[in-house]
């Protein structure tokens, strides 16, 4: 069974609501395990991206834990000018539009990668990332304050044309007025959520098993939090949502969808899984032939009280 998958995330059209999340997708991996990227995912999510390179927090990064996993991988990257000048072209390649995630510690270094970025072929959007819980500076304390996101999307509003998605955290004690804040500032859609600030517990030495001591719960734990941050994101403003956090089937996806999300965003379960966002696309499919929905009726009809 099948159904129309197509949808919107506001003016950016996609073939069906399936891409990656920022971060997890390894492209060797997945292609040596079958994934046919340039179809399969509907847009590219490429790894967040600030200004000067980045070596990334102290080791262990990654540690399991009952219900998902935890990283505080600290946004390794190589920096905006070697993304730009080498690391865009090898990503483009892929065969599919790019949702570039960019990072940062203060308002101007968004408003420099919203600057270089602009223009460029085969960017179909930009992913403000206001609400990484590695590192020590900017990101979340930016998304964490509504007068802050309002003012680094409105400047990045300034200097770009490309549609801008802000993913934030539900770490944030005020989650619907910061989803206002973006909207109020110029954005176009919103991305929920980045992970939740964790820690784990070494048993041998009573230590936290991961370098940056605390890092970010995804997985399955994450999923209800996800639910309930898109949910009332939708009720607090008008921009449309793409979903992320513990989908792992067509039936994670379909439940986004019910709560108001677009499109979704598949994680740390392709880790275990690279052919993942294949699985949950057929699935989806099939579950919205069942009920006779197409893809952008979901949003359209479904109210949750």
């Amino acid at each position: 069974m099948s159904a129309d998958l197509t949808t919107r995330v506001g003016a950016v059209a996609l073939e069906h609501p399936v891409m990656n999340a920022s971060g997890t997708l390894d492209p060797l991996a997945a292609r040596d395990a079958g994934l046919e990227i340039h179809r399969e995912l509907a847009l590219v999510v490429t790894k967040t991206v600030t200004p000067l390179a980045r070596e990334g927090n102290e080791a262990p990064r990654v540690c399991e834990v009952p219900g998902g996993m935890l990283n505080s991988i600290g946004l390794p990257n190589p920096g905006l000018t070697a993304f730009a000048d080498t690391t865009l072209s090898e990503v483009r390649a892929l065969g599919r539009p790019l949702v570039v995630s960019i990072g940062g510690f203060e308002h101007a270094d968004y408003e420099l990668a919203c600057r270089r970025l602009d223009g460029e072929a085969g960017i179909a959007a930009l992913e403000l990332n206001v609400s990484c819980p590695n590192v020590k500076s900017g990101c979340i304390s930016i998304g964490s304050d509504p007068a802050e996101t309002e003012a680094v999307v409105r400047l990045c509003r300034s200097v770009t044309d490309l549609p801008l998605w802000v993913k934030l955290s539900p770490n944030s004690a005020d989650l619907a007025a910061i989803a206002a804040a973006a909207e109020h500032g110029g954005a176009d859609a919103l991305v929920l959520t980045n992970t939740l600030r964790a820690l784990a517990i070494d048993h041998r030495t009573l230590q936290p098993l991961l370098g940056g001591i605390t890092g970010g719960l995804s997985g399955p734990a994450l999923k209800p939090v996800a639910l309930a941050a898109v949910h009332t994101c939708r009720e607090a403003c008008a921009l449309p949502i793409v979903g992320v956090g513990g989908i792992a089937s067509g039936w994670d996806a379909l439940e986004f969808m019910a709560a108001g999300a677009s499109a979704v965003q598949v994680g740390s379960a392709a880790f275990r899984e690279p052919l993942l966002a294949r699985r949950v696309r057929d699935e989806l499919a099939t579950l919205l032939a069942e009920r006779d929905l197409t893809a952008d009726s979901v949003v359209k009809t479904t109210t949750l009280d």
